[in-house]
């Protein structure tokens, strides 16, 4: 008897401890489950990251970073595809994460690269198993960025709080920190005092009308190597004259993120190993105002390269201590520059003070002229130099083709007419004029459409960094021409090569490939214009939601996306805008566009302004 009710006490006690067990685990599963599952953006930390983006920052190396399921594009299985309530929030350290461009997944997958040639500044991504998948998060007390003109001379601090180049700059008035603000007074290296009096002495040496250097439309492409905080390019935008900034995120970081906050064209970039993403024969005009690039390395190279892509005619202004200083060494390295570009068939346009500006040949007179056995020697015959994606950069010279070499240039009008002259490489592609402008004609009336649907949400100085995700002939940023904007043209790169119709225009991009993170640093446009950019990753088997993710990294909060592509891309897209902090603006079908196709639909949305805990929301 005692036993047996010993035995039942036992049994009474075990299931009450199984039931009190039973219920404190359905508590912990639905406490902690429902917060991990739906972790408000304004609450984040080490939490708030995937086990897949605690691996990629040096974390647990064995986690099984495969088991990230990927949401499809398609719909075929109704409502019971993969929806995620909410995507976690980055920590806050990696706010100004670029993925194909970060250090530290470069240390940790252990890449022999060559420091030297500067290999650890290209594009290095991360696997697929290895991306990020949560929102970016905006620093402590972001605001709304300040509206151009007044970008271009200042900038919220706290939007990029870094002041080490105000400091390591002071004497040249690169930028100054006053206040909440960091202001720019458009200095530079080789010109202090300001690089509106420096472009109106380039232009002064050049004998160009009234000092200005678009030489009536004749210089419109710019590039700027190593460009600092890209003012020279920003004090170009008022001669009607554009620029593509380009510097590495090296010593000097956040210099590109500087250029864009303040809208002006800026590409994260470096004269590397590989060939620049832009197609031959596209810039008027280069510039190197103390780049510190070593112009001699690897049989002039780098030289070659610019050469590449400057049109016939086009110009190098070169500003450094060796086109001046009389010591030893810089006087050695002027030397042998000189001969370098004399060989290259170069020519010196103008000298003075500071600065030297040489001159690309116009047709192939002088390379055909060179002794046998002249280095660099010209390029083979198969070299194709407008590939680019991937492409290693060769020491050769890139001759003309056999139209450039007849007219003596490139055959272009001057801007603005060339925006809507049919340039004469469209017969690349087997395009007519009239092709071409219809093409024209179409998108100014989707731009004006676009502009409808926008109207509600945007004033006349909403916009001003503007990405065509897939820009074909550039007619969507020429539509734009009289809005107080630019445009970023991208060109996939596996797609008809266009890049170079876009740069004949007079308008900028490069070339990119959409299952790839952008090289540019998270909140950089304002808006992104996506024509099936979609519907082309899903063909490729690239991931929806990474690039959800991508679009969202470098979209500007209260941006916009307009997305034009099939109803089921639309419905993928929709599923996400909560996960997103985005919200649906306005759209339209195939019925107001007769050159649209008949399942082709246009949707835009707009990022919320959402901030984490700790910062405070304040707007202009």
């Amino acid at each position: 008897m005692m036993r047996g009710r010993s035995d039942g006490a036992q049994k009474k006690r075990l299931w009450t401890f199984v039931g009190i067990g039973a219920v404190l685990v359905v508590f912990l599963y639905m406490y902690f489950g429902s917060k991990s599952g739906g972790e408000s953006a304004l609450e984040y930390g080490s939490r708030s990251l995937r086990k897949l983006g605690s691996s990629y920052l040096g974390g647990d190396d064995n986690s099984d970073l495969s088991s990230r399921q990927e949401e499809k594009f398609g719909l075929e299985d109704g409502d019971g595809g993969i929806v995620p309530k909410s995507f976690p929030v980055c920590d806050d350290r990696h706010s100004e994460l670029i993925p194909c461009l970060d250090r530290h997944l470069i240390y940790q997958m252990r890449l022999k690269l060559d420091l030297s040639l500067m290999e650890h500044y290209e594009r290095h991504c991360p696997l697929p198993e290895r991306r990020f998948n949560c929102l970016i998060p905006p620093p402590p007390g972001y605001k709304v960025p300040i509206k151009w003109p007044r970008s271009r001379d200042e900038v919220w601090k706290l939007n990029i709080p870094h002041t080490h180049l105000a400091n390591e700059k002071s004497d040249q008035n690169w930028m100054v920190v006053k206040g909440e603000k960091i202001v720019f007074p458009g200095g530079g290296t080789h010109f202090h005092y300001g690089a509106d009096k420096y472009i109106a002495l380039i232009a002064n040496m050049l004998n160009f009308t009234n000092d200005n250097l678009n030489d009536e439309g004749r210089i419109r492409t710019v590039f700027d190597v190593g460009c600092g905080v890209a003012s020279f390019g920003g004090y170009l935008l008022s001669s009607d004259i554009i620029a593509m900034s380009l510097a590495p995120n090296d010593v000097h970081q956040n210099q590109i993120q500087f250029a864009l906050e303040r809208g002006i064209p800026a590409y994260l970039g470096v004269l590397g190993t590989k060939r620049l993403p832009y197609p031959s024969r596209s810039f008027e005009f280069s510039h190197c105002s103390r780049c510190r690039i070593d112009w001699l390395q690897r049989d002039g190279i780098l030289l070659l390269e610019l050469d590449r892509v400057l049109r016939p005619g086009g110009y190098f202004a070169y500003s450094s201590p060796e086109a001046y200083a009389q010591d030893e060494e810089d006087l050695r390295i002027w030397r042998e520059m000189s001969t370098l570009v004399e060989r290259m068939c170069w020519r010196i346009a103008a000298k003075k003070n500071q600065t030297v500006i040489w001159q690309k040949p116009l047709n192939n007179d002088c390379y055909m002229e060179r002794p046998p056995g002249t280095q660099p020697p010209l390029c083979r015959s198969d070299n194709d130099p407008d590939a680019v994606w991937g492409v290693n950069m060769e020491a050769c010279i890139t001759p003309y083709s056999e139209h450039d070499h007849k007219v003596s240039g490139s055959g272009l009008a001057p801007w603005p007419a060339r925006l809507n002259s049919a340039p004469p490489r469209l017969a690349d592609f087997g395009y007519s004029n009239e092709m071409f402008e219809k093409d024209t004609e179409t998108w100014r009336q989707r731009v004006d459409q676009y502009w409808s649907l926008l109207s509600p949400k945007i004033s006349s100085d909403t916009l001003r960094n503007i990405m065509d995700m897939k820009a074909n002939l550039g007619s969507f940023a020429a539509a734009l021409k009289d809005k107080n904007v630019w445009v970023m043209n991208v060109v996939p790169k596996d797609g008809p090569n266009t890049l170079k119709i876009v740069y004949d225009r007079g308008l900028i991009g490069t070339t990119h490939d959409w299952c790839e993170a952008f090289s540019t640093y998270p909140r950089t446009y304002d808006l992104l214009h996506a024509w099936t950019v979609f519907s082309d990753a899903e063909k490729k088997g690239c991931s929806g939601e990474d690039l959800l993710l991508e679009i969202d990294r470098i979209l500007r909060p209260t941006g916009f996306v307009i997305i034009r592509d099939k109803q089921h891309v639309i419905e993928f897209v929709k599923k996400h805008l909560s996960a997103l902090h985005w919200e649906a603006v306005g759209s339209t079908d195939s019925t107001s566009d007769p050159e649209q196709d008949n399942d082709e639909v246009v949707f835009v949305v707009q990022k919320k302004l959402w901030l984490t805990s700790g910062s405070i929301r304040d707007t202009e």
